[in-house]
């Protein structure tokens, strides 16, 4: 028998990332794990309306979403610790300057670089509805096919009500390859 334990937000746990921005002539950063997709052409970006890197990202209409490994887990954590109001975070990570504009840390293994389309307001949140302008990847968590491998990217989840960062595990099946479940006689 389920239990009824009132409105929780349930849905972890979700890939942990880094966002970026540029503030003025420097990237500023922050942790971010909650995120999502939007139909097959948006993604969401959800932040708490005071963070210092919401007005860098409405002023450029610029973003990047860092994935995180577990090599660059400290440095995400710490930006995510930290206000951007206080402490100047631009010397956290390597980066580069995507095509569309935005910062690319150097040792993520996957950066989406997008476009702000629109922002969705909520009590004490900001999200920002973005379009991907341009995807980079590590060459080697490519496939064969050159598709995305995710079985070596290995992204780390957040799990939001007790704070932990989980790692990636095993594939258990494919995608609809399951046989029909029906009772077939």
């Amino acid at each position: 028998m389920k239990k009824n334990i009132g409105s929780k937000l349930a849905l972890y746990p979700m890939p942990i990332t880094v966002v970026g921005a540029m503030n003025g002539d420097k990237p500023t950063w922050t942790l971010v794990g909650h995120l999502g997709i939007i139909g097959h052409d948006r993604v969401l970006v959800s932040l708490a309306a005071p963070h210092f890197i919401n007005s860098n990202i409405k002023e450029t209409r610029k973003l990047s979403i860092n994935i995180i490994d577990e090599k660059i887990l400290p440095q995400a954590d710490y930006v995510g610790s930290v206000s951007g109001n206080k402490i100047d975070k631009s010397y956290v990570f390597s980066y580069e300057t995507g095509d569309a504009g935005a910062p690319i840390i150097s040792d993520a293994p996957l950066t989406l670089e997008c476009k702000v389309e629109d922002i969705y307001k909520t009590q004490n949140f900001e999200s920002f509805i973005c379009s991907i302008e341009n995807t980079y990847v590590d060459e080697e968590h490519l496939d064969a096919d050159g598709k995305i491998n995710y079985n070596t990217l290995k992204p780390i989840m957040f799990e939001f009500p007790t704070y932990h960062y989980l790692k990636t595990g095993d594939v258990i099946g494919k995608c609809l390859s399951y046989k029909n479940m029906k009772n077939e006689e």
